[in-house]
């Protein structure tokens, strides 16, 4: 992570408040002989991220329901950022690397290095220099650098099918006609007695056919070609939604309340200044945060001094 993108992601991180956004801890900068070393600290996540699991790299695998529940509540992460605060933000590198899942596996979107403001008001795209992951970004994006929120639901759709397959984006060592995910699943997800044959081998034929159907279509509207006839994320967040409650047995078929947002993190930088954000308001359950990027831009970095800690707080190695 190059300097600006360090300090994007401190600005960002310092202002966002949501249960399925990654909580930023503290940050430091030091300047010695080896040039600047920066640190970020969040909060514990247990379980390392999507892509350590769907890979099979720790754990068993993910149920189905709960590769559901990780979609809705990645989904509600995207929601917020485009839809429910005071400006939009637009993720830019969503991908199941950047999914963090805590230690009851709730997922929480991670490293906004490369996250952009949204276009103001009247306008529909930023145009910025392409940047992102292979196999994640949009193709409109790739090809003319304008840039929406519809940009990030392409990606979603992208890891819905990750989720369901097991597999990469992109993955070089298959053969070539199955190297790049989306185009491989086509003529499985339109054929209903090959759509089985995409589905991650190591669930076992524990899922259910039907949901794992609805998902894809899901999907598929997420990645349709044309960015305007995509669904905004909160379409998603719902659709995901009726997924899983169609699973549930009668008596647990409710509505899932959405999450309460956290305690809103606060830094303090060299001076000893609290940095905060300059308004708050609560709209029913999402906080809404407003601030501007070239007053955030123009604080010092912060710090994190060891030295002031309390001894509770520091543990030594045997």
């Amino acid at each position: 992570m190059g300097h600006k993108e360090w300090i994007n992601e401190v600005n960002i991180l310092g202002v966002v408040n949501h249960p399925n956004l990654v909580k930023l801890i503290g940050y430091c900068a030091e300047d010695d002989e080896r040039g600047i070393q920066r640190l970020l600290v969040y909060e514990l996540m247990q379980n390392k991220s999507l892509e350590d699991h769907l890979l099979g790299r720790v754990g068993s695998p993910l149920s189905w329901m709960t590769r559901l529940q990780i979609a809705q509540g990645a989904a509600r992460g995207l929601a917020y950022l485009h839809e429910e605060m005071d400006f939009q933000l637009i993720f830019r590198d969503f991908k199941t690397s950047n999914i963090l899942l805590d230690d009851d596996l709730n997922p929480k979107l991670s490293d906004f290095g490369l996250a952009r403001q949204g276009p103001a008001a009247g306008i529909d795209h930023v145009t910025t220099a392409v940047v992102g992951t292979i196999g994640y970004a949009a193709p409109e994006y790739l090809q003319t650098g304008r840039l929406t929120s519809k940009s990030d639901v392409w990606s979603f759709g992208v890891v819905l099918y990750e989720l369901m397959t097991g597999r990469r984006a992109v993955e070089r060592n298959l053969p070539r006609n199955e190297q790049k995910l989306i185009e491989w699943v086509k003529p499985y997800v339109s054929d209903s007695k090959k759509f089985h044959l995409i589905i991650d081998p190591r669930l076992e034929g524990d899922y259910s056919l039907k949901s794992a159907q609805k998902l894809s279509a899901l999907a598929t509207k997420c990645i349709t070609k044309n960015p305007k006839a995509r669904p905004r994320m909160s379409e998603v967040v719902e659709m995901i939604g009726k997924i899983i409650n169609d699973l549930l047995p009668p008596d647990e078929n409710e509505p899932e309340p959405e999450p309460e947002p956290e305690t809103e993190s606060r830094f303090v930088n060299k001076t000893g200044t609290e940095i905060v954000p300059r308004k708050e308001e609560v709209n029913g359950n999402s906080a809404k945060k407003a601030f501007d990027f070239k007053e955030l831009r123009n604080r010092s970095i912060g710090r994190l001094d060891w030295r002031n800690w309390p001894a509770s707080m520091v543990k030594h190695s045997a």
